[in-house]
């Protein structure tokens, strides 16, 4: 089967209408972070403060979406997303309210956190359902490949989309208007996606019974650190596209810089799919970290925003198969109780390690300028290849 009819058999499983719902309802997330960073920084005039606020909510997605991942697994997913969004829009709304009544720091930064911790992160759990969804259908190991490649790509989109719509909200209106659609959205298309029909596949009484199977494996720990490395990959280059664009006095166009990444990521991620089974995942994930590697090192020489773009683009080509491969490998080392526990763990390491590589990019820039900060992400790189040829050694033995 070709990648074509592939994409063309999952559209006439689900339907279109899922397709959509399952892509905006993940938008509002890709949003909130710059939302909030936008807000409480114009508004307070403190960016420090508006960082702080945004890495909170960052963070507390990553920490709680393991959590509510294992809860959807003990009881499906349909009531965890259903609450998640519906409080997640009232905690992106109560976010604007603190900030624009001037309440204390700490307030702002309690209630971004709030927020974050509900908002579901439903590009992870939309994988669960391919399994259970294409169930019956022929050549089902070549449909969910081609899903996981089709929701790697989505996830980039999501968060290509969700920066430049927050921008563009900002620009049009104000940046606190940017967060109230951001709520909307996931109101509406969050709890679209808790009660669609593919919902019901993930009811617990469809699980196995049996004891509960322990879901930390040794190989998910692994793909943990997978995840954290490309992670760090994207708060380095974050960062260092910030810090160059800032220098050369076009701090606007940082948001915009490392949006190519995202475009490349998304092609490279669709294309996916059309790689014959033969090449397994692991080979697949030591091939990508081995490009995120060789096409990150010219970030080290980069001194423009033209050149960094180019090479921005480019490097988007590795990442989505690097993920694709590591979310399709946790699908199978777990047992199918545990996958949503085991997918939103992934995610919730890869904020992680934004968190962390944006944090170390930070400080190399302010004290030895972007060049240093673009060392975290080749650095992460690295890692991710070291930890990537270790994972093909030990499947080949």
């Amino acid at each position: 089967m070709s990648a074509i009819a592939a994409y063309r058999t999952l559209l006439r499983i689900v339907g279109p209408a899922y397709v959509a719902v399952a892509f905006l309802g993940r938008v509002p997330l890709a949003m909130s972070q710059m939302g909030t960073l936008l807000l409480v920084s114009e508004s307070t005039g403190r960016y420090a403060l508006g960082g702080a606020a945004a890495g909170a909510l960052a963070v507390a997605n990553a920490l709680g979406a393991p959590f509510f991942g294992a809860l959807a697994d003990r009881v499906g997913q349909r009531p965890v997303v259903l609450v998640q969004s519906l409080a997640g829009a009232v905690g992106l709304v109560g976010v604007v309210l603190v900030t624009r009544s001037d309440a204390s720091a700490g307030l702002v930064i309690a209630m971004s956190a709030v927020a974050g911790l509900a908002i579901p992160q439903i590009g992870p759990l939309a994988r669960v359902r391919w399994a259970p969804v294409t169930e019956k259908a022929p050549d089902k190991a070549k449909l969910v490949d081609a899903a996981f490649s089709y929701e790697g790509a989505a996830d980039e989109v999501s968060f290509v989309l969700g920066p430049a719509s927050v921008g563009l909200l900002a620009v049009l209106v104000d940046e606190g208007e940017a967060l109230i659609v951001a709520a909307g959205l996931l109101a509406v298309f969050g709890s679209w996606f808790a009660l669609h029909p593919t919902a019901a596949l993930t009811r617990p009484e469809r699980r196995r019974e049996g004891p509960a199977v322990p879901v930390l494996t040794v190989m998910l720990v692994v793909l943990g650190f997978a995840q954290l490395f490309i992670g760090m990959v994207f708060g380095g280059t974050q960062t260092g596209s910030t810090a160059l664009a800032t220098e050369e006095g076009r701090a606007g166009v940082a948001g915009l810089i490392h949006a190519t990444l995202g475009v490349g990521s998304a092609i490279a991620g669709l294309t996916v799919a059309a790689l014959p089974e033969r090449v397994t995942y692991e080979l697949r994930m030591l091939v990508s970290a081995v490009a995120l590697l060789v096409l990150s090192a010219p970030l080290l020489l980069v001194d423009s925003v033209g050149s960094l773009v180019a090479v921005i683009a480019l490097l988007g080509f590795a990442v989505a198969p690097y993920m694709i491969g590591n979310f399709a490998m946790a699908g199978r080392v777990v047992d199918p109780s545990r996958v949503g526990t085991a997918m939103t763990l992934l995610a919730g390491m890869t904020g992680i390690g934004y968190a962390l590589g944006s944090s170390v990019a930070g400080r190399l820039a302010d004290s030895h300028g972007y060049t240093s900060a673009f060392g975290v992400t080749v650095t992460a790189a690295a890692l991710a290849t070291v930890l990537s040829a270790v994972v093909l050694a030990r499947s080949r033995r």
